[in-house]
C-alpha cells in the first residue's frame, strides 16, 4: 500500500511537472532570444551622464520621466520590429538616436553623442567642423526631463535613443 501512494506521488509530481513545462514553453508574443527588446533599467546611467556634460557648460540637471522612457520604449521596441531601421521617430520630443555593438551602455551612448562638444561654437552659436546637433540637445537648458531606451537588434547590435522634454536644438537660439 504504501509503494502505491510513493508511485501515485511520483506520478503525480511527473503530470504536473510535464504540464508546466508545456504552459511555459508555448508563451505568445515572446521575440526571439536574438532580436530582444529591452529598456535600461539603469535609468540612472543615462541621467548622470547627461548631468555631468550639462554641469561642465552650467546647465541644470535633468530628470527622468517614465512617460518620455515608455515613448522612448515603444519606439526602441517597433525599431527591433522594422529591422532597426535608424530613422528618427518624428515624435513630440527632442530626440538622440545611436547605434553600436556591444554593450552600448547609457553612459556609453551619451559620451558618444558628447564627443560632438568641440564641434560647436558658443560665439557664433554653430557647428564649425563636423556636427553638434546631438551634444547641443545634451546641454539644451529648457530640456529638464529624459526618458531613454535600448534595443538589441542581434548580432551584437544596440539601438539607443534617448527622448528630450521640452525639446531643443531651436534655430538661432543658444543651448545655454
Amino acid at each position: 500500500m504504501r509503494s502505491l501512494k510513493i508511485i501515485s506521488s511520483i506520478v503525480i509530481f511527473l503530470v504536473g511537472t510535464i504540464i508546466m513545462s508545456s504552459t511555459t514553453s508555448t508563451t505568445a508574443s515572446k521575440p526571439p532570444a536574438n532580436k530582444k527588446p529591452y529598456s535600461s533599467p539603469y535609468h540612472n546611467d543615462f541621467v548622470d551622464t547627461h548631468n555631468a556634460i550639462r554641469a561642465e557648460v552650467g546647465v541644470g540637471p535633468m530628470s527622468w520621466n517614465e512617460t518620455i522612457a515608455a515613448y522612448a520604449r515603444n519606439y526602441a521596441n517597433n525599431r527591433v520590429k522594422n529591422n532597426c531601421e535608424f530613422e528618427h521617430s518624428g515624435g513630440p520630443y527632442g530626440e538622440n538616436l545611436a547605434e553600436g555593438y556591444g554593450e552600448m551602455s547609457g553612459q556609453q551612448a551619451v559620451k558618444y553623442w558628447a564627443t560632438e562638444k568641440p564641434n560647436y561654437d558658443y560665439g557664433s552659436n554653430s557647428c564649425v567642423g563636423g556636427e553638434c546637433g546631438h551634444y547641443t540637445q545634451i546641454v539644451w537648458r529648457n530640456s529638464i526631463h529624459l526618458g531613454c531606451a535600448r534595443a538589441n537588434c542581434g548580432s551584437g547590435l544596440i539601438f539607443v535613443i534617448c527622448s528630450y522634454d521640452p525639446p531643443g536644438n531651436y534655430i538661432g537660439e543658444r543651448p545655454y
